[in-house]
């Protein structure tokens, strides 16, 4: 018997993994994230099998059910939005079965970062402007370790992507201003990848204004970053016809010379 952390995505239910899906299909047990997980996803699960959301259940609950599975020799699917290596609990649950003794594996999903960045039609690294993407948070109610405040992570001048921070959104443009000036790129994806999403780009100048006018207070991704306006930069090597790599030879050396 094993628990299957699954991750579902970032709203499209056809972005969950060819993997996932079929351990929904075929799992006697499916714990989903109701409030984020599309019922689409789980719509997919055995007419047979024990579908429940886990909106409301503490961590003891969500123990509690895989637990009973495991008691009854069932595996379970454990649907979670976006990846599980971001944000997702997978630590403290997966910590509560290692003392059970009940085993795990994980399924990886598209992140709403990633999901984000494709609303926007963006490579977040271009070369020689930035090769470096962060992953961070506001601290709000949820504490950041302190190395981690905004105000340091932005002075790398990275690809900067603020999950769970929209609601921070004054918060987040103060401190990033304490570094950037007032016409530093910044855009806002609300509900990647779901029919409803909104995308909203300015500067740290008028982002607070545009994002209070458009009423956006969750599940929306800020992305940092120069790169959303850069148009002036390098080609990469990748393809570059006078740089050598273990599958093709430079040519055309002396034209590009």
């Amino acid at each position: 018997m094993t628990v299957y952390f699954i991750g579902a995505g970032p709203g499209d239910p056809d972005l969950i993994t060819v993997k996932g899906a079929k351990l929904v299909e075929r799992c006697p047990v499916v714990l989903y994230t109701g409030s984020l997980v599309p019922a689409e996803v789980v719509a997919r699960a055995n007419e047979d099998a024990l579908v429940l959301s886990s909106e409301a259940m503490d961590l003891d609950e969500i123990v509690a059910v895989c637990k009973q599975a495991h008691d009854n020799n069932q595996d379970v699917a454990r649907v979670q939005t976006g990846d599980l290596s971001i944000y997702s609990s997978l630590a403290e649950t997966t910590r509560r079965l290692d003392d059970l003794d009940i085993d795990w594996q994980v399924v990886p999903g598209v992140s709403s970062f990633q999901a984000s960045a494709a609303a926007l039609g963006q490579e977040l690294t271009l070369p020689e402007v930035c090769q470096t993407i962060i992953l961070s948070r506001a601290s709000g109610r949820t504490p950041v370790p302190d190395k981690e405040n905004l105000k340091s992570l932005a002075k790398h001048e990275a690809t900067l992507c603020l999950f769970l921070s929209i609601s921070l959104i004054r918060k987040v443009v103060r401190e990033l201003k304490e570094v950037y000036s007032d016409d530093w790129p910044i855009a806002v994806v609300e509900k990647a990848s779901h029919p409803e999403q909104r995308i909203i780009r300015g500067t740290l100048a008028d982002i607070t204004e545009k994002v209070e006018a458009a009423g956006i207070k969750a599940t929306a991704m800020i992305i940092v970053s120069k790169v959303l306006q850069e148009k002036d930069f390098n080609d990469s090597k990748l393809y570059d016809n006078t740089f050598s790599h273990g599958f093709r030879r430079a040519r055309n050396v002396e034209a590009n010379s």
